[in-house]
Order: C-alpha cells, then sequence, then structure tokens
C-alpha cells in the first residue's frame, strides 16, 4: 500500500494500514528512541508513547514531507518528554550555564563500528547524550535544541562541546588500548 493511501486507512481506524504503518516504523524509531536512553525497556516505553501520538495526530500530517520524518519528529520530542518526566533521567539532564568549551576539529582517526559508538553515546550523562543526539545525529541546531528544551543557545554548545570532547577521550582510550593489545600479543 502506498503512503497517502496508508495514512487514509489510517485516519479510518484501519487496524491492518496501522499495524502495517507500525510495522513498517517501529525498528527504525525504536532505534532512535533507544539513543536518549539507557535501557532498552525505556525506548520501548517510549516507541509506545510515541506512536500513541502518531496515531492521534495523524490528521496533522500534511504530506508536505516524509512520513517518515514526521514521525521521527515526534519520536524525538516523546523522547525529550520521556526524560524530563522520568525521574532516573530528570536528576542528570542538568544544563549548566558555566562556560563555553570550544569545538575543535580534533577528530580522532579511529576505525570504530556504529554499535560500539552507538553504546558509548549511550554511557554519556543524559544531558550531553540528549544534546548529542539532537544536534550530531537529528540534526537540530542550537538554536532549535535551545527552544525544544528550554535553554539558551550557549548551553546547548556547550554540552554538545563536552559530550563530544569526553567522547573523543573514550576513543582515543580506546584506540590506546587496542594498539597495546596488538603490540604486546
Amino acid at each position: 500500500m502506498d503512503e497517502k493511501k496508508l495514512v487514509k486507512e489510517c485516519l479510518k481506524a484501519n487496524p491492518q494500514a496501522q499495524r502495517q504503518l507500525y510495522d513498517c516504523y517501529a525498528e527504525t524509531m525504536l532505534g532512535i528512541c533507544y539513543r536518549y536512553t539507557k535501557s532498552v525497556a525505556d525506548a520501548e516505553d517510549i516507541l509506545q508513547d510515541g506512536f500513541i501520538k502518531v496515531f492521534n495526530n495523524l490528521h496533522q500530517f500534511r504530506a508536505e514531507g516524509e512520513l517518515g520524518g514526521w514521525i521521527r519528529s515526534i519520536m524525538v520530542r516523546t523522547a525529550l518528554n520521556y526524560l524530563k518526566k522520568n525521574k532516573r533521567y530528570s536528576a542528570d539532564l542538568s544544563y549548566d550555564d558555566i562556560e563555553l568549551h570550544p569545538v575543535t576539529d580534533d577528530n580522532p582517526q579511529v576505525s570504530l563500528q556504529a554499535k560500539e559508538l552507538a553504546d558509548m553515546i549511550r554511557q554519556l550523562p543524559t544531558g550531553y547524550q540528549t544534546i548529542f543526539n539532537l544536534h550530531a545525529i537529528e540534526g537540530y541546531t542550537h538554536v532549535e535544541i535551545g527552544t525544544m528544551l528550554g535553554i539558551n543557545e550557549g548551553t546547548s554548545r556547550s554540552q554538545y562541546a563536552r559530550g563530544r570532547s569526553l567522547l573523543i577521550s573514550w576513543i582515543k582510550n580506546r584506540e590506546s588500548l587496542v594498539k597495546q593489545k596488538y603490540y604486546a600479543g
């Protein structure tokens, strides 16, 4: 079924169409939700809440862009709301207005699998993780992130720079350990 017809059928509350829409996007959207959490169970909760919002607001989809992009934006907003409301995350979701740390072009040359990098990002403190995902992965500007999170643009830049710096140091340490094992073996 093409996307327009699928949306029309979902708007008619056709369960088969709703299931098809869910099956088409659930795996990708679960990955997006997981980027903002520390567990698969939390990501699944966000995914379910997100799809409830998708189906409740599908009438607002204007087909001016891709359906997947529209669903993705709902999942991101749902994840951010989940982080703010969940005590386990909200305590770690701090955005200090301290001095900015400059972002450098210090890009380590490493061979890192996507899953390893995703796991490292997930280990960042929640505030760094959230802003890193929003900026580096989702492509939001610091102005947009500031609006979404209720912080100023400078705070978003600072948190991103700190998270990025921490990731770079972890990557360098990982590479150093790999080299040590290689030369020792």
